[in-house]
């Protein structure tokens, strides 16, 4: 990208909208609501005000939580344009958790929705740091109106002359097995992935929409939601509530979104309501999170007519470094690497693999973090000079396709030989009952690891020992006979995190809990957070 060295993103991404002469045009669908990028500008520019004016400086953190919305997008680039540095937060999460983040980032403000508000009280006089709170609704005790504060405030405001380089947001990841770590972004960062990716993988233009079940406080849904349409001037769907599979499905039939961004829990979800819904107004699905199934592609083409894009990023690189483009789908496979990364295969000794061999994936583009706030152990691990250790497991065959096998600390091995949870789990799927599989190790009466499956059955079917003799032996069938699950437990929900992914640490806790045991990893195996 080249970009001058003085350069503040959030005059790509609304000013730019204005010069370009698309003031009136819809910028954000919103419940009954429709925002223009006029309105969007000025409402960007007066929260930028209110922030300046309760003292709020350059490089200082405001922690964003807030439900998709309007206010989180003039939040989120008001503070980036005063070169401030905002931090999108899950507004779903406990006291204890909003603690740790206010405490680790430092922030001297906090934007949340009235909803919040009672996790919120619990805890903001224990910070030494955050010295206001506006809240978008209702305020209590210290708190000020989000709403009474924008609208006093000025529509002029000048971007400060951040450089490329500066900081411009923080993402925090999942934290799924530890504390969260902050991944540290610059104003390069968004602009890299929509031009280097967006545009020439996706060929998103003005005259797109945009809905994403995922929410905006999730590295995928904060582009397919935000940063993605306002570059091109395209429009978005903005909705607050939780991604259930039949107000989805009205949300699409009402705004008509050409783009639709979800993960595949959901997208297996879609597949089993039973009213119709018009879904003709979509051209482009895009699915991330967690591998998409080949059955599950498969069965929404059939069903819908599009293809389903599997695309695979992380918190720390912004966004996707591997996707499928449109018509050159692999079913099963997460696609080639973007224009915006190079990648590379290597050992456990960082030697890059030949094609066909499995290894850990790294990648390197200019949308990578270079770091992670305050946790310089973890950033030594992960973050590799230019390169991006993703703590995915693959292999790329020749015609430079590539193929997940796991995270680094998902995969088994049995019996000697390395396994992959996802081979077993698309295997799975392919049984006409099975609407969830998820696929961890667990010890037998001897202390060695075998494949053990959790599976969620279509409402339609009941468990029994037949059934589970009818998955074991389609396993054996398709895959090598070590591959298949030596135990099949039926259950009625699998663990997930609020995107939708499958938390396979969970279950193999249960698992370890159930035989007594802890799971015996490979010597050189190495443990990493899920981000």
């Amino acid at each position: 990208m080249d970009l001058p060295d003085i350069y503040n993103a959030a005059t790509t991404f609304v000013d730019e909208n204005i010069s370009q002469g698309r003031g009136k045009k819809t910028a954000i669908y919103y419940l009954d609501q429709r925002l223009s990028y006029q309105e969007l500008f000025e409402q960007v520019n007066q929260t930028g005000n209110v922030l300046k004016d309760l003292g709020l400086e350059i490089e200082q953190r405001v922690l964003l939580v807030l439900p998709d919305s309007p206010e989180f997008a003039f939040s989120f680039f008001g503070a980036i344009k005063i070169g401030a540095v905002p931090i999108p937060t899950n507004p779903w999460m406990k006291p204890k958790d909003y603690e740790y983040l206010i405490q680790d980032s430092r922030a001297r403000i906090l934007i949340v929705h009235e909803s919040v508000l009672p996790e919120v009280r619990q805890i903001w006089e224990r910070s030494r740091f955050l010295k206001h709170v506006l809240v978008v609704g209702r305020p209590e005790g210290r708190a000020l109106s989000f709403e009474s504060q924008v609208t006093k405030a000025s529509t002029r405001l000048e971007a400060e002359p951040t450089s490329k380089d500066d900081v411009c947001m923080w993402q925090y990841t999942s934290g799924s097995t530890g504390s969260p770590k902050g991944a540290v972004h610059l104003h390069h960062d968004m602009i890299t992935i929509t031009d280097l990716f967006v545009k020439p993988v996706l060929g998103m233009t003005e005259n797109d929409i945009c809905f994403s079940a995922s929410k905006l406080f999730f590295a995928y849904g904060l582009g397919n939601s935000l940063y993605f349409p306002f570059r091109f001037g395209a429009s978005t769907v903005l909705w607050p509530e939780r991604p259930e599979p039949e107000r989805v499905l009205e949300v699409i039939e009402r705004n008509r979104p050409t783009f639709f961004f979800s993960v595949p829990t959901l997208y297996a979800r879609l597949l089993r309501v039973e009213k119709k819904y018009d879904l003709s107004s979509l051209r482009i699905c895009l699915s991330s999170g967690e591998p998409l199934p080949p059955a599950l592609f498969h069965q929404w083409k059939q069903k819908f007519g599009n293809e389903l894009l599997d695309v695979v990023g992380s918190t720390e690189a912004t966004h996707d470094f591997l996707a499928n483009r449109p018509g050159r789908v692999k079913p099963g496979c997460s696609g080639e690497v973007t224009p915006a990364f190079e990648a590379k295969i290597v050992d456990e000794e960082g030697r890059e693999v030949p094609v066909g061999q499995v290894g850990n994936l790294l990648v390197k583009g200019d949308a990578n973090a270079p770091y992670y706030w305050n946790k310089h152990e973890q950033t030594k691990k992960t973050m590799l000079g230019a390169w991006l250790k993703t703590g995915d497991t693959y292999y790329r065959d020749e015609e430079g396709y590539y193929w997940y096998c796991g995270r680094s600390d998902d995969m088994l091995k049995v019996g000697g030989m390395w396994v992959s949870p996802i081979e077993i789990e698309n295997t799975l799927l392919e049984h006409s009952a099975v609407l969830e599989a998820a696929v961890t190790g667990h010890a037998d009466d001897d202390g060695l690891i075998k494949p053990k499956a959790y599976v969620l059955l279509k409402h339609e079917y009941e468990s029994s020992d037949r059934l589970k003799e009818e998955l074991r032996s389609l396993v054996k069938n398709k895959l090598a006979p070590y591959k298949y699950p030596r135990w099949i437990e039926f259950v009625d929900d699998l663990p997930k995190t609020v995107t939708g992914k499958i938390q396979r640490f969970k279950l193999r806790a249960r698992s370890q809990i159930e035989s007594g045991t802890t799971e015996t990893r490979p010597r050189g195996a190495r443990m990493r957070l899920r981000t």
